[in-house]
């Protein structure tokens, strides 16, 4: 069975290339950002398209017009992250938006990605209610264990008509092959990076901002500023502020396992690249779900 999927808020595409890793047939592809689209197309083929999510009914029309056996999301994490504020607004309504888009159109699955702390939140309360239905499964996944050399952490839910066993399953599939060891920068890209340390600015200056290529990155975000020249750095740093720099949107991408063609030719205006990159799916975590999504229902 080759399995049929519609990705909601697909941005620059790292879920979609992760799911058709894993042999799933990423049909439809819709985001309300017509840059990330533009990428998206350039790279994984002609079949994403701009879409307000948020007006339900007109969504649910275009997804269900693919007819999809599984519809897989990763809605904007702001609302939820730790870095925000955590006060549900229109983002986190985003996630009740998919939950009514799957509702409405009714596949067999549904895969969703976001922070650990969305599970917390009132808005996948509401998605849980809405998709009584379904039996649902949950999973926090590191993305250093599953083939991505960054400490990023995601939670996941999969949900199944096909009853609780399915769910389980997924659940087995998709815990059981992670390694036993955090996969580092240097591991990951070897040649491909040449500096021994570099900077990634901190959320406040109480924070570490220097590592190493011998650990796995922190996780990539949607920012990426150079050393501030008043920096003095921190006691966690791992060299001086002074002799390091901070990561390419090439290195930054390549720890988001895109792969070394992806082409983010748009111009970086308003820091467009940067956003795209720290807000993607890492591929190779997308394929590593994807297979265990494969596995439960063969």
């Amino acid at each position: 069975m080759i399995m049929r999927a519609v990705d909601l808020f697909c941005g620059a595409g790292g879920m979609s290339a992760g799911l058709m890793d894993a042999g799933i047939e990423v049909v439809t592809a819709l985001d309300h950002w017509d840059v990330a689209v533009n990428t998206y197309n350039r790279n994984i083929g002609e079949h994403a398209e701009p879409c307000d999510l948020s007006v339900v009914e007109a969504a649910s029309t275009r997804v269900g017009a693919s007819a999809p056996d599984i519809i897989v999301a990763g809605p904007p994490c702001q609302d939820f992250s730790t870095a925000g504020k955590r006060v549900e607004g229109r983002q986190a309504n985003l996630t009740v938006a998919f939950a009514e888009i799957v509702a409405t159109c009714g596949p067999d699955f549904f895969l969703m990605e976001n922070v650990p702390q969305v599970r917390r939140s009132r808005a996948y309360r509401m998605l849980r209610n809405i998709l009584s239905e379904y039996q649902i499964a949950e999973t926090c996944l590191d993305a250093s264990l599953c083939g991505v050399p960054q400490v990023r952490k995601r939670f996941f839910a999969f949900g199944s008509r096909w009853g609780q066993a399915v769910a389980d399953r997924w659940v087995s599939h998709v815990v059981r092959p992670q390694t036993a060891h955090r996969l580092t920068v240097k591991e990951y890209l070897g040649d491909e990076i040449n500096v021994e340390f570099y900077y990634r600015h901190p959320r406040n200056y109480s924070r570490r901002s220097v590592f190493s290529v011998h650990e796995p990155s922190p996780t990539i975000r949607a920012v990426n500023r150079p050393v501030p020249p008043n920096y003095t750095g921190n006691r966690l740093d791992s060299a001086p502020p002074s002799l390091v720099r901070a990561l390419t949107s090439y290195e930054r991408s390549r720890i988001q396992t895109f792969p070394a063609s992806w082409d983010w030719a748009a111009p970086n205006r308003n820091g467009n690249v940067e956003r795209q990159i720290g807000n993607a799916v890492p591929v190779n975590l997308a394929a590593h779900v994807g297979r265990s999504v494969v596995h439960a229902v063969q």
